[in-house]
C-alpha cells in the first residue's frame, strides 16, 4: 500500500472516530478515572432526584453518557471536563450528571434516551423533557453552544 493511500485511510480512521463518537463493542478496559473534574457532576444512580435537585434550583439538568472504553469519551474528560471555565459556566446554569451507559442503572437511563453512540450529550429542562442531543465528542466551542441554545429552547414554565 502506498503511503498516500496509508495517510487516507490513517485520515478516514481518525474522522469517523472523532466526530461520530463510539459505536463499537468494549475495545479497552479502563483502568480507573482520576481525573479531576471542573464542572461538579452529581453522584445519582437514578435521574429522579437530579430532575428533583434542578426543579428547586431552577436549573436544567446535563447528561453526559459515556462507556470506559470510549476514545472520544475520555479526550472529554480530559480536555473538556477539566476546564474551569467551562466548570463555572456549567455549574452556575445545569446539574450534570454523568451516565455509565454499561453499568446497571445507567444502561437503564440510556434505554430510555435510546442511547447508542458514546459520548451522548443531553440537556434536559428541569421537568426531565429534552432540549437538546448531541451525539459524538463536543469541545470546549462546541459544548458551550450546545449549552447555550439549551438555555434558549427550554420551556420557561
Amino acid at each position: 500500500m502506498t503511503i498516500l493511500k496509508k495517510s487516507f485511510l490513517a485520515v478516514l480512521l481518525l474522522s469517523v472516530l472523532f466526530n461520530f463518537g463510539c459505536k463499537s463493542k468494549k475495545l479497552v478496559e479502563s483502568s480507573g478515572n482520576t481525573t479531576k473534574y471542573a464542572i461538579d457532576f452529581v453522584n445519582s444512580e437514578t435521574l429522579m432526584p437530579v430532575l428533583e435537585q434542578a426543579e428547586k434550583e431552577n436549573k436544567m439538568v446535563f447528561l453526559d453518557f459515556y462507556t470506559t472504553w470510549c476514545t472520544p469519551c475520555k479526550l472529554m474528560e480530559e480536555d473538556v471536563f477539566t476546564d474551569p471555565a467551562i466548570g463555572e459556566y456549567f455549574n452556575d446554569k445545569f446539574l450534570s450528571m454523568k451516565i455509565d451507559a454499561e453499568s446497571q442503572s445507567g444502561a437503564n437511563i440510556a434505554g430510555i434516551f435510546g442511547v447508542g453512540v458514546y459520548p451522548t450529550l443531553i440537556f434536559l429542562d428541569k421537568k426531565g423533557v429534552q432540549v437538546i442531543r448531541h451525539e459524538g465528542v463536543a469541545y470546549h466551542t462546541k459544548l458551550k453552544s450546545l449549552a447555550k441554545d439549551a438555555l434558549q429552547n427550554a420551556d420557561p414554565n
